[in-house]
């Protein structure tokens, strides 16, 4: 059960990241999950634990992480893209 409390805030952290950073609309659900999960693990790396906790992941900074994570892919795909 915890796996999967898990993924829904790992997709709901990947969508509050999408949708402040207004590179959430091209992103699907397996992106957004994915973008919390490793988010949550940045932003824990960086900043800590401290705020509020859902699923053993501190919310504030996992979608600081998050968005930090989608601007870095953002930008590289970019990149990618305009060669």
């Amino acid at each position: 059960m915890g796996l999967i409390w898990s993924l829904i805030v790992g997709a709901i952290i990947g969508a509050i990241a999408g949708a402040i950073t207004n590179r959430g609309a091209a992103m699907g659900w397996i992106a957004n999950i994915v973008a919390g999960l490793i988010g949550a693990w940045i932003g824990q790396g960086l900043l800590g634990t401290w705020g509020p906790s859902l699923a053993g992941m501190a919310l504030i900074p996992s979608i600081i992480g998050a968005i930090i994570l989608v601007l870095i892919v953002s930008l590289v795909v970019g990149r990618t893209t305009k060669k």
